[in-house]
């Protein structure tokens, strides 16, 4: 029986340090792959050509990926200023105002918006979304647009990313200690000061980890912004103008590489800026998490 236990013991232990490096080694093994397979166009033009140049020429072999880049940029950066507020002022709501029976119809419908694949989200920007900003948003600021602009992709974005973030954010309130709000409220605070200075200041490391990664997601997300976003390769972007994100190059173009020298290589490349970039977005916030628990 004795060494029946020690078995199990070190067979239990050793599946577990197995399945923990394999999620160590894992990002280390895409991004190694991904740099191998990208390899050869750093002989054509040097990684700071790669990224600032705006010229996009496959069949001369000029790969500038600045367009791009940027285009992914600020259809993350519309997704997240819409997202963010409706999924902070939400989740409190949820957590500290509503009732219970409120609460429990809430979380199946946020899950099925969670779980709805992205093309569902593409459709319903074509159909809603893109004839919205052309024939009434766009008019009404004097502009002429297509409605396949930055402005569409970011709107479909905002969407797809609120029920990640805004599950996320009402984990964060969930797990702020009860004892916390009664002491708040035992020493005179009303209610919205307690959540103010107590709930939100307790959890601002949850909030900042959401953020994080509903960014992260935001900025590799394809097929939705895909359909939506006009997929126009440009460097001057105004909200009802036409983007290319980095992921729709990768989606759009995949099928075409062996027809053109060195596409297959700078499709790779793509793919690297965009692990390297959700890296270090990922790399940014956990510093700001470590920083707001170090002031704590």
């Amino acid at each position: 029986m004795l060494y029946r236990r020690i078995f199990i013991e070190k067979a239990s232990t050793t599946w577990m340090v197995l399945s923990i490096s394999i999620i160590l080694v894992l990002p280390l093994l895409i991004g190694i792959g991904l740099y191998v397979k990208a390899n050869p166009l750093f002989e054509y033009m040097s990684l700071g050509d790669l990224i600032c140049s705006s010229t996009w020429l496959p069949n001369e072999k000029e790969f500038g990926f600045l367009p791009f880049i940027l285009g992914s940029l600020h259809v993350t950066f519309i997704a997240f200023c819409l997202s963010a507020p409706v999924c902070l002022l939400s989740a409190i709501f949820l957590t500290q105002f509503s009732s219970k029976r409120f609460m429990y119809f809430m979380h199946p419908v946020i899950d099925i918006l969670a779980g709805l694949p992205s093309v569902i989200y593409g459709v319903w920007g074509i159909i809603v979304i893109v004839p919205f900003i052309s024939d009434y948003l766009a008019p009404l600021f004097g502009v002429k647009s297509s409605g396949y602009t930055i402005l569409a992709g970011g709107i479909v974005l905002a969407v797809m990313c609120i029920p990640y973030i805004l599950n996320m954010l009402i984990e964060v309130f969930n797990t702020v200690p009860a004892g916390l709000k009664e002491a708040s409220l035992s020493l005179g605070a009303t209610f919205w000061e307690t959540v103010k200075h107590v709930v939100i200041k307790k959890g601002i490391p949850g909030i900042i980890s959401a953020f994080g990664l509903g960014i992260a997601k935001a900025f590799g997300e394809t097929m939705a912004v895909m359909m939506v976003v006009g997929n126009m390769v440009q460097t001057k972007f105004h909200l009802f103008d036409a983007g290319y994100p980095l992921p729709a190059l990768i989606a759009n173009n995949y099928g075409e590489m062996l027809s053109i020298p060195m596409y297959d290589s700078a499709l790779m490349f793509s793919a690297l800026l965009l692990f390297v970039i959700i890296l270090l977005i990922n790399l940014v916030f956990r510093y700001f998490i470590y920083r707001t628990k170090k002031y704590e």
